[in-house]
């Protein structure tokens, strides 16, 4: 059985204590390690420095997705407690949700801000499917935004062990997060300070495109071989402007594995909206993204498997050894690597 098939070839042991629970300030103070293939050499250096590696010639993309308040509290009719964590938008009013606490399909949920939620399928991959009313009358998602900003809770990661707080609503959000819908961040984002990012866009061309990262992304792969794993899809749009470099043969630089996977599903079906469930893996290689900016993720993850498709699965272990040995931080709120 080829090794880049099995799940298992993906592990590898990560000491708790390097898994970040929240950021370094400032941002752009975060480790980075920079590796480059054609040397097959590795930089170990700091955010701030990042510019200083990437070529010059680069267009820039990044996510502008806004991360959402999409955990909320409430109550069954019964009087039983209920949390509630939203997904995303099926329809004009349909959402596929996650609730914690045992429910049926017809049962009605109550929230703060005489916001109620009615269960009106249950998933066999154990999401819900509800429908959201205010003062009664059904809502669609652009009204129920402000209310989660009211009662709503940052969704931070289930590795991270604590409950949000105040900086976690700085924290969790990137500098040019605009467009809401998010229950993750792009994580590899984060990292941009307001100085960093206005030196970014003077000495590149920066683009924009939006991926809603949904609660899939931290769904472990289960099966044992890679590429029975059902993928998880999410909404993204891809402006003309960005489509139009997206066309060209400019070399590009993808902030994050969100703007990686749009741009490669674009690159393989030409399509600027919609749902995108590509998954990357040394079995499937990208084709237009040249290099990557990216976090440190978890074992067996569709993210770490993402990574080996830029650099093959024995190095993509080999840099996570190397980030390990030099006590770097992982995951959402951790340090960085530039692989060009």
């Amino acid at each position: 059985m080829n090794p880049e098939l099995l799940t298992q070839s993906y592990d590898y042991k990560l000491p708790e204590e390097l898994i970040a629970s929240q950021p370094v300030q400032p941002r752009d103070s975060a480790k980075l390690l920079v590796y480059d293939r054609a040397s097959d050499s590795i930089t170990h250096t700091t955010a701030i420095n990042m510019l200083h590696f990437i070529p010059s010639a680069c267009k820039i993309f990044l996510n502008d997705t806004k991360v959402i308040k999409a955990r909320i509290f409430g109550t069954k009719e019964s009087g039983g407690k209920v949390e509630l964590l939203l997904n995303k938008p099926l329809d004009t009013d349909s959402y596929q949700v996650m609730i914690r606490g045992r429910v049926k399909k017809g049962s009605k949920l109550c929230f703060d801000q005489d916001l109620n939620a009615l269960v009106t399928a249950l998933q066999k991959d154990g999401s819900r499917i509800v429908k959201f009313y205010h003062s009664g009358n059904a809502i669609v998602f652009e009204d129920l935004i402000p209310i989660l900003d009211k009662i709503g809770h940052v969704p931070l990661p289930p590795y991270i062990h604590r409950e949000d707080n105040a900086e976690d609503e700085r924290d969790y959000q990137t500098l040019f997060a605009k467009n809401s819908g998010a229950v993750a961040a792009p994580t590899a984002s984060l990292h941009f300070t307001p100085e960093l990012l206005k030196n970014l866009k003077i000495k590149h061309d920066t683009y924009a495109l939006t991926l809603h990262i949904g609660a899939g992304t931290f769904k472990p792969v289960e099966s044992d071989l890679i590429l029975e794993h059902p993928m998880h899809s999410e909404y993204f749009e891809i402006p003309k402007n960005s489509s139009t470099v997206l066309d060209s043969h400019d070399p590009i630089l993808a902030i994050g594995t969100t703007v990686t996977r749009t741009i490669e599903h674009y690159a393989r079906t030409k399509q600027t909206q919609g749902e995108c469930d590509l998954f990357l893996n040394p079995l499937n290689p990208p084709i237009r993204v040249n290099h990557l900016l990216t976090n440190f993720h978890l074992p067996k993850s569709t993210l770490i498997m993402l990574v080996a498709a830029f650099v093959g699965r024995n190095k993509t272990l080999q840099l996570y050894e190397e980030a390990i040995k030099n006590r770097y931080r992982f995951f959402s709120y951790g340090d960085a690597m530039l692989i060009l």
